[in-house]
């Protein structure tokens, strides 16, 4: 509905209409969601960890969900800052994890210091989820799951295990492809002015 998108303004008798401020969460969730899923492709084994993904955590996955996060700021939502900003930050240190060891700047993490990493933002993301609970069903879905992901990989690396790796990388397709649906239903409810597609 053209209400919803645009503020009616009238300037010397002529009603012009002006657009509002848009709505940032469907930038973060597709950032997050589409980089997610390239980043586990890897995980179960159908490429490599290449500057491909690398590259999408960096301009889309990181820098446009801190974008989002920057937005949701001005907004007053206080959920979103946090979480887009996070996981906006957590792919710059997924890079930086990756890229400052192959630069010789600092020493290569062991497994129990990644199992570590993964823990600590298994554990933001699990008590995420508890606000998620006075938001949306879609939500909810992507940040248990997430929280999930986490631990299975702090489970996997400090194991070694590659079965547990390999479930992580189908089960956070799953989580990649609920982000993408949830920022992409947004975006489609909002242009239809109605909820076509639940979130």
């Amino acid at each position: 509905m053209v209400d919803e998108e645009y503020a009616t303004i009238t300037i010397s008798g002529n009603k012009l209409l002006k657009h509002t401020q848009a709505n940032p969460a469907p930038l973060g969730l597709v950032a997050f969601g589409l980089t997610t899923v390239l980043l586990n492709f890897s995980n179960a084994g159908f490429f490599g960890l290449s500057s491909m993904i690398l590259a999408m955590a960096l301009a889309y996955g990181g820098t446009a969900q801190i974008i989002a996060g920057i937005m949701e700021y001005r907004n007053g939502n206080t959920f979103a800052t946090l979480a887009f900003s996070s996981f906006g930050f957590f792919w710059y240190s997924f890079v930086f994890l990756l890229v400052l060891p192959k630069l010789n700047l600092a020493a290569a993490p062991n497994s129990a210091s990644i199992a570590a990493y993964f823990v600590m933002w298994g554990v933001f993301t699990a008590v995420m989820f508890i606000a998620t609970i006075k938001i949306s069903r879609g939500l909810q879905v992507v940040f248990s799951t997430l929280a999930l992901l986490f631990f299975l990989l702090a489970v996997g690396t400090i194991t070694g295990n590659s079965t547990i790796i390999l479930i992580a990388g189908y089960e956070g397709i799953f989580v990649g492809l609920s982000a993408m649906y949830v920022g992409l239903a947004e975006v489609i409810n909002e242009t239809y002015g109605r909820k076509v597609l639940p979130t």
